[in-house]
């Protein structure tokens, strides 16, 4: 399973949602695009937090993916062809969709953009 950010943000704050996600982790091998190191170093600042324990921790749990470049061109044209559905839809989630697609990976999030993705679980 592909944890996006946002699984991973539920899980630090300890919510239903990241009881879940802990769960999962628990039972399964997890995986994490490593633009979701961005997303939650951006987001703990704006928690007042610094990054480090996250970032850790989200190594320790969880095998971190490195960008290449099929995900990177696959991540191009996803985000191409779903801005003309989703003006929200944003270039971050299209690296972790496509990683989740290469990789054949599902994805867990509570992200509704991803809604109507097949692979994708929603929390």
């Amino acid at each position: 399973m592909l944890l996006d950010t946002s699984a991973w943000v539920e899980f630090f704050i300890g919510s239903e949602k990241g009881k879940r996600v802990k769960e999962l982790l628990e039972k399964n091998s997890s995986y994490t695009s490593i633009v979701s190191l961005a997303e939650l170093t951006n987001w703990s600042l704006k928690e007042g937090r610094g990054p480090k324990k996250f970032v850790e921790t989200v190594r320790e749990l969880s095998s971190v993916m490195n960008l290449d470049d099929d995900i990177s061109i696959l991540a191009g044209k996803l985000n191409y062809e779903r801005k003309k559905e989703n003006k929200k839809w944003g270039m971050l989630d299209s690296f972790v969709l496509a990683t989740g697609i290469l990789y054949d990976l599902g994805i867990l999030t509570s992200d509704k953009d991803f809604k109507d993705v097949p692979l994708v679980e929603i929390l």
